[in-house]
């Protein structure tokens, strides 16, 4: 073979008809609107009952309540060594409303770090209590006598919380229940004999702790509630008791959040390429997308009104063995009547199934919406990916009762605002600039109020990874 014969064999074959790049020139491309991976099935927005708010403020008043000193307590860490903040020591019984900060610092300073092994018993019930635990890290639960003298568990405690406040005004103290570590721990103890010590040379702390010990008993309900007298299976001509209801004074005000941002489309773009889709119409629909994730987002997280951040601390529980199983499910429950929806992450429902499997237990499902989802009491759990799930891979579980009609939590919102596309979400034309750039501004205006705290319920720090 020669090498011209060569070099024409290895010629690619020469083209006979119209090749697909140069056709798509005249076609008539089917497209898409635009897609976003972001867009949820927000079930929080879909289930919330909405009150229209005038004013842009919502009030909530209550009856007058008792209940003080039921918060958390925050600490800081500096390598292995860990300290209360001062200030969080005015969330004890005894020192709420103790405003003396050098003092606060004193006692703070005294307090003792330990550090336990899980199945250590802090506190054993009968023993006098002289010290409050403030529990940093951890988990411990409170331990009681049944009928028949068996064990029972009578609460489960993580960080952040604390026990034996009542030590520190009481010197006849005594622990009502035991307590024992359930995983390892790291506590902070503060002795009564440190408070009064300290007591005795700071005058403002003296006049503080005389003063608890003088305020009269106030007859309150379970809830800390002022008491309703009452009389009932009287004869005769009994005096019938004489009696009111107090409101609180502060009720709480929840004023309307809001969401904004400004979309930019250039006139160009908005007069040339409109066909087939609105180009204005189609960046403003993914803007508003955007927006109501945000909404949810705020609703369950943010720090002034967001469902985790606003759960009563008596209304949080803590998972008894770090998943979440039917018990723990049925104890959530069981702190609120009429409860409506749970709200979980993904990941923690996938987490929940596993322990259902494990007992041979087959959850149930309920139609929402023509929508298939589980359910566990003929309760629905709607996914939320807003739950956060942290690093140590633990999340949260929301019960909640909603509507306004069953003092339960209520979306808040004002339709009718100018420019209006949706209920309380509006967008406003701002003008074209000098590079002829048209500006709209679009606003969310949202909150969310929880009418009485037994209405919402978080079963906190539980565990979503799969054990071996």
């Amino acid at each position: 073979m020669s090498v011209g014969e060569e070099v024409r064999d290895t010629q690619p074959p020469q083209q006979q008809s119209l090749g697909t790049a140069a056709a798509r020139n005249l076609a008539t491309t089917t497209k898409s609107a635009p897609q976003m991976q972001e867009i949820t099935s927000r079930w929080l927005l879909r289930m919330l009952p909405w009150v229209q708010v005038q004013g842009g403020t919502y009030r909530v008043n209550r009856r007058l309540s008792y209940s003080v000193g039921d918060g958390r307590v925050t600490f800081v860490q500096t390598g292995d060594r860990v300290a209360v903040i001062p200030a969080e020591l005015g969330e004890l019984p005894a020192l709420r409303g103790f405003g003396d900060e050098e003092v606060l610092a004193e006692l703070a300073r005294r307090c003792e770090q330990r550090e336990v092994e899980a199945g250590e018993v802090l506190a054993s019930a009968g023993d006098t209590a002289d010290r409050v635990h403030l529990l940093a890290h951890g988990k411990v639960e409170k331990l009681g006598s049944g009928p028949y003298g068996d064990e029972t568990v009578l609460g489960v405690l993580a960080d952040g919380a604390y026990f034996g406040d009542h030590a520190l005004v009481d010197g006849d103290a005594a622990w009502e229940y035991t307590v024992r570590a359930v995983t390892a721990c790291t506590l902070l103890t503060l002795r009564r004999s440190d408070v009064l010590n300290l007591a005795a040379r700071a005058d403002r702390l003296r006049e503080h702790l005389a003063g608890l010990l003088a305020i009269p008993h106030q007859r309150t309900n379970p809830y800390g509630e002022a008491e309703i007298d009452l009389s009932a299976g009287h004869v005769g001509e009994s005096v019938v008791p004489h009696t009111f209801v107090d409101y609180e004074t502060s009720p709480r005000a929840y004023e309307l959040s809001v969401a904004q941002t400004v979309l930019k489309v250039h006139s160009r773009v908005a007069d040339l390429y409109n066909q087939p889709m609105n180009q204005t119409e189609q960046q403003l629909r993914l803007t508003v997308e955007a927006l109501r994730e945000r909404q949810e987002y705020e609703l369950v997280n943010n720090r002034e009104f967001g469902l985790l951040n606003n759960c009563d601390y008596g209304q949080r529980l803590q998972p008894h063995d770090g998943a979440p199983t039917p018990d723990d499910m049925d104890e959530l429950l069981s702190r609120r009547r009429g409860s409506k929806l749970f709200l979980a992450h993904p990941l923690a429902i996938a987490a929940f199934g596993r322990e259902c499997n494990k007992r041979g237990l087959v959850p149930e499902s309920v139609e929402v919406g023509g929508h298939h989802v589980p359910a566990w009491r003929g309760v629905p759990i709607f996914p939320s990916n807003k739950i956060p799930v942290t690093d140590a891979r633990t999340t949260s579980i929301i019960c909640m009762r909603t509507g306004e009609e069953e003092q339960g939590v209520i979306g808040l919102r004002q339709s009718g605002i100018p420019d209006e596309i949706e209920p309380s979400l509006s967008v406003r034309f701002m003008g074209i600039d000098e590079r002829a750039i048209i500006s709209y501004l679009v606003t969310a205006y949202y909150s969310a109020a929880v009418l009485v705290p037994d209405a919402l319920g978080v079963l906190e720090n539980v565990e979503v990874g799969r054990r071996r």
